[in-house]
């Protein structure tokens, strides 16, 4: 870590105190999940994107092993997808990974505050399963398509397609982790919608 990303660290903390002591919870939320979200690329991103890119792969393959349309080569992070005119190797590389979308996810839910500690925990390990298996399920529909309809379903399945699947299943984590929890948890006077 060099000085001025130490500088920007303490600045970014010092902010955020401030924020705190000053009971403005927007600007806390939204400074602190920025910030976190930044620091998640800078030191967390480098270190699991590899092992995220091979265990997103091998499960991915494990899936195409299952129905027998294509493998999976985590070593390589490769999936090799066989159709009936020729094959096709799609390199599982940063973006594939949904390291991207993890660290917003986590980086949201660590300064929402509609969880307890201990909630935000379970929720982020069942969150980060979530998105995992999401991404896994998108790459596998790529390769199905791809292997039922040929190389040139590729730009349509992996642009298209793909990413509705993704970002779906992630707007239903959001609407069930962020909008319904924010909801149900709410209180205006002495009516809330949460059971005592």
């Amino acid at each position: 870590m060099n000085w001025l990303t130490l500088v920007a660290l303490i600045i970014w903390v010092y902010i955020l105190s401030v924020l705190r002591r000053g009971k403005l919870d927007f600007w806390y939320f939204l400074i602190g999940s920025a910030g976190l979200f930044v620091l998640c690329m800078v030191f967390v991103q480098p270190v699991l994107t590899t092992p995220l890119i091979k265990a997103v792969t091998m499960v991915t393959g494990g899936v195409g092993k299952l129905l027998r349309l294509f493998e999976g080569y985590p070593e390589y992070a490769l999936l090799f997808v066989k159709n009936k005119s020729s094959a096709i190797s799609l390199v599982v590389d940063y973006e594939c990974a949904g390291i991207i979308e993890m660290a917003a996810f986590f980086s949201l839910l660590i300064f929402f505050p509609a969880y307890l500690h201990m909630e935000k925990i379970l929720v982020g390990i069942i969150g980060g399963l979530y998105l995992f298996l999401a991404n896994v399920i998108r790459l596998a529909v790529i390769c199905v398509a791809i292997s039922m309809f040929g190389n040139e379903a590729y730009f349509l399945a992996h642009t298209i397609l793909g990413r509705i699947i993704f970002y779906g299943l992630s707007m239903l984590l959001y609407y069930f982790v962020f909008t319904k929890a924010q909801i149900i948890r709410q209180k205006v006077g002495s009516f809330s919608y949460e059971d005592k």
